[in-house]
């Protein structure tokens, strides 16, 4: 069985090698490839809220520096897709799940999985929230080209209904080139492959740099 890479890569080492390449001295280089500047940070899902506390120092650090930081937060892109969909329809869908999960946990998962993943999957699902938040970001901040961040956070809410390598694939053209790091919880199982919470098989669908 392949071993976590956790032992060796700390979280504080990673967040540093991030700090190093963002302010590199000709600019972000958190990617190697011109036109795709994504990168992802893996954590132990047990380690959120350090995770969280580096993070809010990075962003301190940088709006110190004239830096647009843009902190995404996807467990509040789901939930304002569930919303959505109308209050009496959120009031049935947590009622039939209480209901499945005095019978059967997993039942009662595999049905809000089917009820959910539709509205937060594929190119018009979450990824266009994303894809929107960074646009109005970029607009907003135009004299800021080379000094602009965008982190996605609290991704563990996407779990298990949406696969972060798929939120990359449909964001992929739609940033205007502004870096992005995906806070990813979960185990990164060689140098590709990254299991998503530590729960699902390891996913070696990615592209971007994982850090450190």
């Amino acid at each position: 069985m392949t071993q976590p890479l956790f032992q060796q890569d700390s979280l504080d080492e990673a967040v540093a090698a991030l700090r190093r390449d963002l302010l590199a001295a000709d600019g972000p280089q958190i990617s190697t490839m011109r036109n795709y500047r994504f990168a992802i940070l893996p954590y132990r899902p047990k380690d959120e809220f350090k995770l969280r506390r580096l993070m809010r120092g990075l962003t301190d650090e940088l709006r110190a520096e004239g830096w647009g930081v843009l902190p995404i937060s996807l467990q509040k892109l789901l939930l304002d897709r569930i919303r959505a969909t109308g209050e009496a329809n959120v009031a049935a869908l947590m009622s039939r799940e209480k209901r499945l999960h005095e019978k059967s946990p997993e039942r009662a998962l595999e049905y809000l999985r089917d009820k959910i993943a539709p509205h937060i999957e594929g190119p018009s699902g979450i990824a266009a929230d994303v894809a929107k938040l960074i646009a109005d970001f970029a607009q907003q901040n135009p004299d800021r080209e080379g000094r602009t961040l965008v982190l996605l956070g609290r991704a563990g809410a996407l779990y298990p209904f949406f696969r972060s390598s798929a939120l990359l694939k449909h964001i992929d053209g739609k940033t205007r080139n502004i870096p992005v790091v995906l806070l990813y919880p979960g185990e990164r199982k060689d140098t590709t492959a990254l299991s998503f919470m530590g729960e699902l098989d390891a996913d070696r669908d990615y592209r971007p740099r994982i850090y450190p």
